[in-house]
């Protein structure tokens, strides 16, 4: 696919104006673009870097045209906006990611779906349509299982794991109120995701692999590179994804690798993601660079250099809370804080890169630092 390249001067448009929003922002900045962002929150992060702001809801119209008329491109820092209008946007201005990635990710059934006609790995769903189908997930899929939402959720709403009978009447409540789907939950051995910029005439390039831990669902932490050797293979996952789903800028394969050893694919998130932040510090491009660089029909980098080994730890409420009065004792320690008025426990308050000749020494180091967060 081939479009348009941008001048220095031209304005990129963002929909959405959070933290990815805002880091976007910065890089697009710093190539000489302007900015215009749309956010229903007159408080949000990214409208204090922007040069202009909408403060609109994401499925105003008129605002959404009128972003569309005043931005040479319009990009999106998150998935859960209407595919619909975003089709109608693409129809009349220059939005190279399209919409067909959001239409087929908004919704997890589908997206299953197009994973397992792409030739992906993926590991055993089911579509729950009612409660009375948690039955069938129990003897087709058997337990543990998790129960997702097909519509909304992140960061771990919108899911319940299912470990036994004990747990399935929160599951039938959640099912009763929305569609989901039922897949298998592995026994891990580790977390990965390999975030990944395509760029005009179909360029591509790779970050490293990147090894993650949750926790409550929630990112907690990255390292980089991974310290399992999966590289090819995911890449060869993400190559297939990437012929049956049309993707332009950043995106993010999650993987999960099991106990045997086998890596399967857990979602695709069609913007950057939360465990390429490291790329900021630790690489020659970060992951909002080349999406910028893609968005604005630029050439990319041929290869992505890591420039040292990370360790990236998200900062939630409860973090802060933890830690604010140390950042100015630690200068390893590269913080950012994302700018949200709003501090709750659970919530993503910004992150903090440590560029290490040691990934496993600053990992227990980082560890102790965040120890008795649960309080918070």
């Amino acid at each position: 696919m081939t479009f348009d390249k941008l001048p220095i001067g031209s304005t990129v448009g963002i929909i959405g104006g959070g933290q990815l929003g805002k880091m976007m922002a910065q890089s697009a900045q710093r190539m000489g673009f302007k900015v215009i962002v749309l956010d229903p929150d007159e408080a949000c992060p990214c409208q204090h870097v922007a040069h202009d702001f909408i403060n609109a809801p994401y499925d105003d119209t008129e605002a959404l045209k009128q972003l569309g008329e005043r931005a040479d491109v319009v990009t999106y820092e998150f998935e859960n906006i209407s595919a619909e209008q975003l089709k109608d946007l693409a129809a009349s201005y220059n939005v190279p990611q399209g919409y067909e990635a959001i239409t087929l990710l908004q919704d997890r059934l589908v997206e299953k779906q197009t994973l397992e006609a792409a030739g992906a790995s993926i590991v055993p769903y089911l579509e729950l349509k009612d409660a009375q189908s948690l039955n069938q997930a129990v003897e087709e899929i058997g337990y543990p299982f998790m129960v997702k939402t097909r519509f909304g959720g992140y960061d771990g709403k919108g899911q319940i794991l299912v470990q036994s009978s004990d747990d399935l009447d929160e599951a039938k409540a959640l099912v009763s109120e929305q569609d989901c789907v039922a897949e298998q939950y592995l026994d891990l051995y580790k977390e990965v995701s390999l975030t990944v910029t395509i760029g005009n005439n179909d360029q591509i390039v790779y970050f490293p692999l990147q090894e993650n831990e949750h926790r409550n669902q929630i990112l907690f932490k990255t390292i980089v590179p991974s310290r399992v050797d999966h590289t090819e293979n995911a890449r060869e996952q993400v190559n297939k994804i990437a012929q049956h789903v049309h993707f332009v800028g950043t995106f993010t394969v999650e993987f999960f690798i099991d106990k045997q050893n086998q890596l399967h694919v857990n979602e695709i998130a069609p913007r950057p993601h939360n465990s390429g932040h490291y790329s900021i510090e630790a690489c020659d491009y970060s992951q909002f660079d080349t999406h910028i660089l893609a968005v604005t029909g630029q050439k990319l980098p041929e290869n992505i250099e890591l420039l040292k080994p990370a360790v990236m730890m998200n900062l939630l409420g409860r973090d802060l809370d933890l830690l604010e009065d140390e950042f100015g004792d630690h200068p390893e320690w590269h913080v950012h804080i994302y700018g949200k008025t709003m501090r709750k426990p659970d919530r993503k308050m910004g992150h903090l890169t440590q560029l290490t000749g040691d990934v496993d020494q600053t990992e227990q180091t980082l560890l102790k630092a965040f120890e008795g967060r649960e309080k918070y």
